[in-house]
């Protein structure tokens, strides 16, 4: 079972090793003379037989590659009779595709070469991202060995470019007996690799020739004027011969340009997704509908072990055992608190459930494989202890959710307290310091604040009793209706169901009489379905995969879904938020391509706001700093972030280290922005290789960036200047036309003004210190401006009644400006962001954290909108 990250390698994959070379002579490749291959002999190696053929990695041993029967030998000196013999029967693979051709058809028995090819070069990749049924094996005619016309190299197919190669040694059996074979069956045997390897966008090095022995046949000679009636039997005599051949990605198909030319490269350049048509369609773009979800909710409240059940298909043991595959550090297993963020998927075709319960699924590619044109469910799972609030808030922010589930446990705490899976209580969680905190209140308060559907999980019902559940029920039904919203209990059919292979369809109707409901309504935030269930006794989960399988999916984001163009003209065309990024190579394809290049590129994560990308784009990163101011060479992970500061729930002295924080921060607006150009090499979507990543898709994304050269005083040659270091928050984007005939440059945010409905944000101090969450961004910003903004004379245009601000450091007075705000009356916060600038997006959701003294669960904060940005 795979391990909870959308980011999955093997970052040692096995190496590709000739047999013929001793450890300390791998770096010598062959027995080539300036590109010319010599022919060698056995005693040129010291050997009479290889080590037997591995059972994995990238080196495959074949007696033969012919597509037709091997012709009868009456003598050869590698091997004796009572040898050849027993060589078909070595191995049943061996049987079946290398010496059975003679019953079946060239067709099939190429299938079956090119996927021991495609199993072999999988070997060496990073990532095993490939199914067989992805390949498209050309048609062969039935009467003739012409291949020349299947040899010309298709496009990599995509993931498989990232592979470092596969060795064939031909003319060897399975225990490195050297057999051998003549000139022309070797030359077919070669032709046949090629064509192999071009179906798969590769090419064919030959690496060494080897004379291994000799043989004798039989050939019939044709009778012409002859009086004889029997055809003579004439002897022929040949050598043996033993190829290595080196089967690799054909790097200069990856634009699409068979030479690799300039002229390709312009046609790219021109037409990045003109390459698509040579690539199995589900392979260039994901075509399934993909559900974005984040489970949240108090600590011990049951998330990892409900998302554990849900991926394997088996019920919890009370202790947490289904969860144990979702954790990623030993601490957490230790102590069975999340501390990271997780992710699984879960797909969903005709009622089928798709997870690793299934025989066929050992990766999310099976996943994507079983549930195309289904629905794929792109699971978070959150952290719930407050000591891990930036966490809870990354599942809510960082990842754009689609749905909320937040899960609240059943349970009876003080009758529980001493059962195996009791939830904790505030107190054992805070300490002194948790007395008449409610956790699940303070999960469910910012749930419903913001504007994300929401559903609600009841778990641990193996240990409610009749008061805690109407407790909780009550407390959730008075929350959900006092907002405005619609709550929904779904209840699950009696019984407990321990084998989840299919939507129970029960369970699937009544789910599908609310999601109508909701799409007849047309307001997802309306109605807040919630599911009983335990993960001990299986009640439940059943509807739980209904309720997945079901949610209504929002619209395709678009550039105006926040605001209109008109009131923000420097969007871009495509728009991808950063949320993580990885200290691994861009695309092993450009590193074969240029060994000796310095940058390797950096893979980053997140999901596309909106527009697409592709391979081959051009793209600009950041905001970075400038390197001419003071911070040159540094990034904001360099520094210390006032946003550690003063911040802690937990930290005895916090209000002593905002006064240090306040002092020793910089503001932003003393930083200038600067957005570098790149390019995509390669693109994930859920661990998918793809050519095209579409809006609202979660994916990573290699890229190089194209940085400029300059000139060193002690050198007469240009160097690179060393790439900048990108990170979490930052954007991928492409300009838009508008921008590109304008020269207008993307923003890159110093301040925000922010419009609240909630008139308690009006409690914010001036000049005090809060931690802001708005797309991928976290960042620590200074409170410059509170506005209480009242109704006048029916009209939604109100001039703020400001306080002076006393924190304020500018030199210079600027005048108050006026707002119009969507709804009557209301407050505005003018915040100035430290540290570092921001791409921030007008109209978006942001979230607004005190923290300190005032705010014992760490979630108790302020959402709003973003009105304005300032440069």
């Amino acid at each position: 079972m795979a391990s909870g990250s959308i980011f999955t390698f093997d970052t040692d994959p096995q190496r590709v090793a000739s047999p013929w070379l001793a450890p300390e002579d791998s770096g010598r490749r062959s027995n080539s003379d300036h590109g010319q291959i010599q022919p060698g002999h056995l005693s040129d190696y010291g050997v009479t037989k290889l080590e037997a053929e591995p059972q994995e990695g990238p080196t495959e041993y074949k007696l033969h590659l012919l597509l037709r029967p091997r012709r009868t030998y009456t003598a050869m000196s590698t091997i004796s009779s009572t040898q050849n013999s027993r060589i078909p029967a070595s191995r049943s693979k061996i049987a079946t595709a290398a010496l059975s051709a003679s019953s079946q058809s060239r067709q099939v028995r190429l299938q079956q070469l090119t996927t021991q090819l495609l199993w072999r070069l999988q070997q060496s990749c990073a990532y095993h991202a490939l199914n067989p049924k992805d390949l498209i094996i050309p048609k062969l005619p039935d009467d003739t060995d012409d291949l020349s016309q299947a040899m010309t190299p298709q496009k990599p197919l995509p993931g498989l470019e990232e592979s470092r190669g596969a060795l064939y040694e031909i003319g060897v059996a399975d225990d490195g007996t050297l057999v051998g074979l003549t000139k022309d069956e070797m030359d077919e045997s070669i032709t046949t690799l090629k064509v192999m390897a071009a179906t798969l966008g590769c090419r064919v090095e030959i690496l060494r020739h080897v004379i291994v022995g000799e043989c004798e046949w039989l050939e019939t000679s044709e009778l012409v004027d002859s009086v004889a009636t029997q055809p003579a039997q004439i002897a022929r005599q040949a050598r043996l011969w033993v190829v290595e051949a080196l089967v690799t990605p054909d790097y200069s198909m990856k634009n699409g340009h068979p030479d690799g030319s300039a002229e390709g490269r312009r046609e790219v350049k021109e037409s990045p997704r003109a390459t698509e048509s040579v690539v199995h369609p589900s392979r260039g773009r994901s075509t399934t509908d993909q559900l974005r979800i984040t489970l949240t909710g108090p600590t011990t409240s049951g998330k990892s072990t409900l998302l554990g059940t849900l991926s394997t298909g088996t019920v919890d043991n009370g202790r947490g055992k289904s969860r144990i595959s979702l954790f990623k550090h030993r601490h957490e297993v230790a102590s069975g608190l999340t501390s990271s963020v997780a992710q699984e998927l879960i797909g969903y075709k005709d009622r089928a459930i798709f997870n690793y319960s299934q025989d066929h699924v050992e990766s999310w590619i099976d996943i994507h494989d079983s549930a195309e044109n289904g629905r794929l469910v792109f699971v978070s799972d959150s952290a719930g202890h407050p000591r891990y609030r930036r966490t809870i808030l990354r599942g809510l922010f960082g990842w754009a959710p689609q749905w909320t589930i937040l899960c609240l446990a059943a349970d009876d705490t003080d009758a529980s307290s001493t059962k195996d899976g009791a939830s904790s209580t505030a107190n054992d969680v805070l300490g002194v310091a948790g007395a008449g905190v409610d956790l699940a209140k303070a999960h469910l308060e910012l749930c419903l604040k913001l504007k994300t559907p929401l559903a609600i999980v009841i778990t641990k019902m193996d240990l409610a009793t009749k008061a805690s559940l109407h407790r909780i029920l009550g407390q959730l039904l008075t929350h959900i209706k006092a907002v405005g919203r619609v709550p929904k209990i779904l209840q699950p059919a009696q019984g407990s169901v321990q084998e989840w292979t299919a939507v129970p369809s029960a369970d699937l109707d009544k789910v599908k009489a609310v999601t109508t409901e909701m799409d007849r309504d047309g307001d997802l935030l309306k109605f807040v379905p919630i599911i009983l269930t335990s993960a001990v006794s299986g009640a439940g989960i059943g509807m739980t995969h209904a309720l997945l399988e079901s949610l209504p999916l929002p619209p395709v984001p678009t550039a105006n879904d926040y605001v209109g163009m008109a009131l923000n003209p420097e969007q871009p065309s495509c728009l991808f938020h950063i949320d993580d990024t990885f200290s691994l190579p861009a695309s092993y394809a450009s590193l074969a391509e240029n060994p000796d290049q310095n940058d390797m590129g950096t893979v980053v994560s997140g999901y596309l706001r909106f527009g697409q990308l592709s391979v081959g784009d051009s793209i600009i990163v950041g905001p970075f700093p400038s390197g001419e101011d003071d911070f040159k060479g540094m990034t904001p992970e360099d520094r210390a972030s006032p946003g550690n500061y003063g911040l802690s729930i937990s930290h005895p002295s916090s209000a002593e280290l905002a006064k240090i924080a306040i002092r020793n921060t910089v503001a932003a607006s003393t930083i200038q922005g600067e957005w570098h150009k790149a390019k995509i090499v390669s693109i994930r979507n859920l661990r998918l290789p793809v050519n095209t990543l579409e809006a609202g898709q979660v994916g990573t994304i290699g890229i190089v960036l194209e940085m400029s050269q300059e000139k060193s005083a002690e050198s007469a040659f240009d160097t690179p200047l060393a790439a900048p270091r990108i990170r979490k928050g930052m954007v991928l984007a492409i300009p838009s036309k508008h921008m590109a005939d304008t020269g207008m440059s993307l923003q890159a945010a110093s301040g925000l003004t922010v419009s609240f409905r909630d008139p308690n944000t009006a409690s914010l101090a001036y000049g005090s210190l809060v931690n802001v969450y708005v797309g991928s961004v976290r960042a620590a910003a200074r409170v410059k401006g509170v506005s209480k903004l009242a109704l006048r004379n029916g009209s939604n245009r109100a001039k703020p009644e400001e306080i002076e601000d006393i924190f304020d450091m500018n030199e210079h007075d600027e005048p108050a400006p006026t707002y119009d705000l969507e709804f009557s009356g209301g407050v505005q916060v003018t915040l100035e962001l430290l540290t570092s600038r921001e791409w921030v997006e007008m109209g978006s959701q942001i979230l607004v954290l005190e923290g300190g003294r005032n705010d014992r669960s760490g979630l108790e904060g302020f959402v709003g909108t973003v009105v304005e940005i300032v440069d």
